[in-house]
């Protein structure tokens, strides 16, 4: 039910917004339906929230904890991410112009990763400001153009966030030898120095999404995890135990061997090649 109830609010919505702006002439009744529907539906998501804000509040909890336990009961886990990535995205812009990158401290080394990427963003971004205008010249009822308008003005923001969030998240070598390897606001893994078997320049050039796996075929805990960007990935890192990772939308797995891209690759299997303890029998 809980699922339904956030399927349905949206879908109602741009239903009857489709209706009314196509010129559609829906009676009275199913107007006060649809939002009747809508509100309902808004109301007993509320009343969940506030049922489990108030138990959490006579069990002693904070204000601010309750609020959040409730609100990580009630909201799906994935509408929750997808939330904190845009707000995230959007705060990465202000960092952009800032000249500010995020998660790189003293001594630390961060390694940009965006160099694939950047023609084809600035491209799409191109593209939907030539769409814009075509379609604000085009598009002759107020309504349809009010609403494309503003998805393709959130289009635009969204691109050029996506960016930002990668430019200020760079990947990080850690003065302590640790890694961090990152996509923008969307992926975070970060790995112990002493949980680095190996590093090495390794390009492969995968198809398929941004995050793939594969598990282990001989059963052993863990897998290959690539971080695809631009369809390449130039560095393979081995771990002496299984990582544990989260997807965008929340899902986990564990990564043994983790592919990812990196812009000068060399300079970063280097650094956390001079972090490595020496090997067994090899004086220093």
């Amino acid at each position: 039910m809980k699922r339904l109830a956030w399927f349905a609010v949206p879908v109602c919505e741009v239903g009857l917004l489709v209706c009314l702006s196509a010129g559609v002439s829906l009676p009275l009744p199913v107007l006060l339906a649809v939002e009747a529907l809508v509100v309902a539906l808004v109301a007993r998501e509320a009343l969940v929230v506030r049922r489990h804000y108030a138990a959490a509040r006579r069990s002693g909890a904070g204000r601010r904890d309750a609020l959040a336990g409730a609100v990580r009961t009630a909201v799906p886990v994935a509408v929750r991410r997808l939330t904190a990535h845009e707000i995230r995205s959007v705060g990465s812009l202000v960092r952009w112009a800032a000249r500010r990158t995020h998660g790189v401290g003293a001594g630390d080394r961060p390694v940009p990763y965006t160099g694939p990427q950047t023609a084809m963003l600035y491209g799409l971004l191109f593209v939907a400001v030539v769409e814009t205008v075509a379609l604000a010249v085009l598009i002759p009822w107020p309504v349809v153009h009010l609403i494309v308008l503003v998805l393709d003005v959130y289009t635009l923001v969204m691109v050029l966030a996506l960016h930002a969030g990668c430019v200020t998240r760079p990947h990080v070598v850690g003065a302590d030898g640790s890694l961090r390897i990152r996509y923008g606001t969307l992926f975070d893994l970060r790995i112990p120095a002493d949980s680095i078997a190996s590093a090495r320049v390794d390009r492969r050039f995968p198809t398929g999404g941004l995050l793939q796996y594969a598990p282990e075929e001989d059963g052993k805990d863990g897998g290959v995890l690539d971080l695809v960007v631009g369809s390449q990935t130039t560095v393979r890192v081995e771990l002496t135990a299984p990582a544990p990772f989260v997807r965008p939308l929340g899902a986990t797995g564990l990564a043994r061997v983790v592919r990812f891209h990196a812009d000068r690759p060399e300079e970063l299997v280097k650094a956390v090649r001079e972090a490595l303890p020496p090997a067994p029998g090899v004086r220093g």
